[in-house]
């Protein structure tokens, strides 16, 4: 069994500022793709135990990581999320919190992202929800994995 953890490859074109929080690009190697649906800040009983943006997102966080896990992935196989979100407000002013929970359940990870601002969610009182991509490598790599210009 291959016991070394593979991750993707980060890409960043030379002189671009690192970002902060998520990746401009990720190279995926070969592997299994996830797609998760959107996931909303709801217990597995789909019920809500707050109405605030930050524990919201971490249960929106658990959740992918559960679904993630469940396939046999890690946090670091996610190469894609976008956020869907109602209140701007709340989010811009909890960004540091909401740095705080993602390090703690996701670590120094930082897939593709983007944050969209919307009117409204599907599921009440939802201030959140998270799609996520993640590509699974295969646990015995047999192929090539080197990279040629």
């Amino acid at each position: 069994m291959y016991e070394k953890s593979i991750v993707h490859e980060n890409i960043l074109p030379e002189g671009w500022l690192k970002p902060k929080g998520y990746s401009n690009a990720i190279l995926a190697l070969p592997g299994r793709t996830l797609f998760m649906a959107g996931q909303v800040g709801w217990d597995e009983e789909e019920k809500f135990q707050s109405t605030m943006l930050i524990p919201q997102f971490e249960q929106a966080l658990k959740n992918i990581l559960c679904i993630l896990n469940k396939a046999g992935g890690k946090p670091e196989h996610i190469c894609k999320m976008t956020c869907f979100c109602k209140d701007r407000d709340q989010y811009l002013t909890s960004r540091k919190e909401l740095g705080l929970v993602w390090k703690n359940i996701i670590g120094n990870h930082y897939p593709c992202m983007s944050m969209i601002f919307v009117s409204d969610l599907l599921d009440h009182p939802a201030l959140i929800e998270i799609e996520a991509t993640a590509v699974i490598p295969h646990a015995n790599p047999c192929f090539n994995l080197s990279i040629t210009a």
